[in-house]
C-alpha cells in the first residue's frame, strides 16, 4: 500500500476512506480526496489504535486498517472466551465465525487457537470505483469468510498484475463467468462479485438465491469466476494508474491518435492499446478487416485487434484457463444495452437458445443477434466455436460507458436471474 497524506488524491485515498468509514470513523464520502474530514478521522483512528497521530497513512496505519478492507479480523482465543462472547466483542454473529473457521463443535474452542472473525458488513464494495488492488482485497476477504471458496492466479497482465479466478462448487459441471474484458466497463466487476458473495452466503447458510436452493447448485456445479480480465486497463480508467506513471503516459500517447475518444474514460483496451475482446481466434481476420476499415489500424483506446489472436497475455491466460476447465457454459459480462448475445456464425449449441430465453425472461433483457461488425474474435465467439456449447455475452445496464455506480443495484437485480440460470440446468 502506498503512503498517503493530506492533500493527496486517487485510488489509495479511496481505500483509506473506505477503511476508516467501515471502522466507524467518519471520513466522509469515498471521493479520493484527502481533505480535512479524512485527516480528522485518520488521526482519531490512529489515537485509538496506539499509533502516532501524524495524519500519514504509512505501513503501520495500513496494517491497522487492513481488517476493514478485507472484512475480517483475527482473534487469539483466551481463557474464558466463548464464541458468543467473541461475537459480541466484534459485533458479529456466532454462525459467521463457525462458517469462517469450519468449526464442528461450537462449544469447544481451545485457548491459543486462532480464529477468523468476519466483521459486520459485506466484503464487496458498491460505492467506489474498482481497481485491481481492491479486487484482490475482496477476494481475500471472501476466501477467509467462506473457506470452501478457492482463489488462485492463472496468469499475469502486461504490467504484471496477477489474474485471479475464484472457484466454488462440488459438481462435475464446470461453469465460467468473467467480467471487464473492456476497461471502461469495469462496473461488471462489482456486479459479478456481488453475485459471488450472495451465492457463498446462501450456500453457507442453507438459503435460496434467485428462488433456487444454493446448496443444490453448489453440489451440481463448479463455478469459476474471473472478475477482472483487464486489470491494467481498469486501473487506467479508474485512476489507480495516474499522470506521471510511465504506463499512463504511454496510453495517453496512444490515445492522441484517436482524439475523438475521451481519455481515459473512453479506454476499453489493455494497457498496450489492444482490445481484448477482439483477441481470440474466431474470425479474427474478419474482425481485423472490419476494424481497419473503421480506422482502428494502430493501438489505441478501443477496437484495435492487435498483431495476432492470443498475442496479449490476458487473452492467452483466459484461453488457457478455459481449455483447462472445460466449461459447459460461459458468460462474459460487458456493458451496455440490456441485450444478451448467444450466437456465433451458424453454430447452434444444444440448449443455447432455450437458456438464452430463460435469461431474457429473468432479466428483462433482449435476446438479440450480434451486429455483424461486432460478430468476430470475442471470447464468447471463440468459446462457441471451440466447444459448440452455450456461451453468452451480456450487455448489462443502459447508458454511456463507463456506467455510473448509481446503476449497480438495478443491474444486480436485473442480472441475478442470469447468474442463477447459468447454474440451474
Amino acid at each position: 500500500m502506498q503512503t498517503v497524506r493530506y492533500g493527496d488524491k486517487g485510488a489509495a485515498v479511496r481505500l483509506l476512506q473506505l477503511g476508516l468509514n467501515r471502522a466507524g470513523y467518519n471520513a466522509g464520502d469515498t471521493d479520493g480526496i484527502f481533505g480535512r474530514r479524512t485527516l480528522s478521522a485518520l488521526k482519531n483512528f490512529q489515537a485509538d489504535n496506539g499509533l502516532s497521530q501524524d495524519g500519514i497513512t504509512g505501513r503501520l496505519t495500513w496494517t491497522a486498517l487492513f481488517p476493514y478492507l478485507v472484512g475480517y479480523d483475527i482473534h487469539i482465543v483466551r481463557a474464558g472466551d466463548t464464541l458468543s462472547s467473541i461475537a459480541r466483542r466484534y459485533n458479529t454473529t456466532v454462525q459467521s465465525i463457525i462458517v469462517a473457521n469450519d468449526i464442528f463443535n461450537p462449544d469447544v474452542i481451545d485457548v491459543g487457537e486462532t480464529l477468523i472473525i468476519p466483521l459486520p458488513f459485506p466484503v464487496v464494495v458498491t460505492d467506489l470505483p474498482y481497481n485491481s488492488q481492491l479486487v484482490t482485497l475482496i477476494l481475500e476477504g471472501l476466501k477467509a469468510r467462506y473457506p470452501f471458496l478457492s482463489v488462485r492466479g492463472f496468469g499475469s497482465s502486461v504490467m504484471g498484475r496477477e489474474l485471479l479466478t475464484a472457484s466454488v462448487g462440488e459438481g462435475e459441471r464446470q461453469v465460467g463467468y468473467n467480467a471487464s474484458h473492456h476497461a471502461n466497463e469495469w462496473i461488471t466487476t462489482p456486479l459479478n462479485l456481488m453475485f459471488l458473495e450472495d451465492y457463498l452466503r446462501a450456500i453457507a447458510y442453507g438459503e435460496q438465491i434467485g428462488g433456487v436452493n444454493a446448496r443444490e447448485l453448489f453440489e451440481r456445479n463448479t463455478l469459476h469466476m474471473v472478475p477482472l480480465v483487464n486489470p491494467d486497463g481498469v486501473d487506467l480508467v479508474t485512476g489507480a494508474i495516474g499522470e506521471g506513471d510511465s504506463f499512463y503516459e504511454q496510453a495517453r500517447a496512444l490515445a492522441s491518435y484517436y482524439p475523438s475518444i475521451p481519455f481515459p474514460l473512453g479506454w476499453k483496451a489493455n494497457i498496450r492499446g489492444v482490445d481484448l475482446n477482439l483477441g481470440y481466434p474466431a474470425g479474427w481476420e474478419e474482425a481485423k478487416r472490419i476494424k481497419f476499415l473503421q480506422g482502428y489500424t494502430r493501438p489505441g483506446p478501443r477496437d484495435y485487434v492487435g498483431v495476432a489472436p492470443l498475442a496479449e497475455p490476458e487473452n492467452q491466460a483466459m484461453a488457457n484457463l478455459t481449455l483447462e476447465q472445460d466449461y459447459a457454459l460461459t458468460i462474459a459480462y460487458h456493458t451496455q444495452g440490456g441485450e444478451i448475445y448467444w450466437q456465433f456464425l451458424d453454430y447452434n449449441p444444444e440448449g443455447a437458445e432455450r437458456i438464452g430465453k430463460e435469461m431474457a425472461r429473468a432479466s428483462g433483457y433482449v435476446l438479440a443477434e450480434v451486429p455483424y461488425n461486432s460478430s468476430f474474435a470475442g471470447y464468447k465467439d471463440w468459446f462457441i466455436q471451440t466447444y459448440v456449447r452455450p456461451g453468452y455475452t451480456i450487455e448489462a445496464g443502459r447508458g454511456e460507458n463507463p456506467l455510473p455506480l448509481s446503476q449497480l443495484m438495478q443491474m444486480y437485480r436485473d442480472n441475478l436471474g442470469i447468474f442463477v440460470a447459468g447454474l440451474n440446468l
